[in-house]
């Protein structure tokens, strides 16, 4: 059974569910800055999906990031598995503006997190709401 990692949870917000991937939002409102967990047990690493999975993997977080870019107005979508704190297997896809809080530098660490407000996850939910239509299913039900 798939379970979210406890860092992860504690982190971010769930927005929902693609075929393969939970959809969170970091909780930090200084960027843009979405992850995506495949639903699979005891997933590492990316070799230890199947090939179908990773194909999946790879559309979600492709498809994701042309939708944030758009979205969000980047002017560079950085796209990265890490896995050195959180040993779950997770893609950031980080929407940057060369006027964001850390540019050029990584988003990791640079600073303490800003959590969003009430307000601002509404807004950025009803952006969402407008572009991920096919496969996706937001948490809720909507």
């Amino acid at each position: 059974m798939f379970v979210l990692d406890e860092r992860l949870q504690q982190d971010t917000v769930t927005l929902g569910n693609f075929p393969l991937c939970r959809l969170l939002l970091m909780n930090d409102a200084s960027y843009p800055w979405f992850i995506l967990v495949p639903r699979r047990e005891e997933v590492s690493e990316l070799f230890q999906l199947d090939p179908a999975d990773q194909q999946l993997l790879w559309r979600e977080a492709t498809a994701l990031a042309e939708i944030v870019k758009d979205t969000f107005g980047a002017d560079k979508m950085n796209v990265a598995t890490l896995g050195n704190v959180v040993s779950q297997l997770h893609v950031h896809v980080i929407a940057r503006r060369r006027d964001d809080a850390a540019w050029p530098a990584p988003v990791w660490g640079f600073h303490s997190a800003k959590p969003y407000s009430e307000a601002q996850l509404a807004v950025i939910k009803q952006k969402l709401e407008l572009v991920l239509t096919d496969g996706f299913l937001f948490e809720g039900g909507r």
